[in-house]
């Protein structure tokens, strides 16, 4: 596994424990990170997250991470022991909810089929001498 993979899977956890545990901004509620990309030189670092709520909870969510961001680069920093930390952003993942669209298209698409099929499906053809 190459060392930025490493670094990323190490930041993504130590991040979410960061959040978790020391940073108590009521404005970032319930965020889950998905993934973290570290450039090959590994100097930046962006953090992807989702959160619960409409797009109004996310910009608060978004600038209480910001607030925060000098905070969990030293923790990060401190705990990681890097030489140089890498800067990081946080972007919120659209993937996430472009996924959940896709299921629910899906899934509608899943339905009608079943309805259509179900709408034409002949009704059993009586033999004589059945009555």
């Amino acid at each position: 596994m190459s060392r930025n993979i490493r670094l990323a899977q190490q930041i993504r956890i130590e991040i979410g424990d960061i959040l978790a545990r020391q940073v108590h901004d009521p404005g970032i509620g319930f965020l889950t990170l998905t993934r973290v990309k570290v450039t090959d030189d590994l100097l930046q670092a962006r953090i992807f997250y989702t959160a619960m709520g409409d797009p109004a909870e996310r910009k608060k969510t978004a600038r209480a991470l910001e607030r925060a961001l000098p905070f969990i680069r030293r923790s990060l920093g401190h705990r990681l022991q890097l030489r140089r930390v890498p800067e990081i952003t946080f972007r919120y993942d659209e993937s996430v909810a472009h996924q959940a669209r896709v299921e629910e298209l899906l899934e509608d698409i899943e339905r009608e089929d079943a309805a259509r099929a179900a709408s034409s499906t002949p009704s059993e053809p009586t033999e004589p001498g059945d009555d």
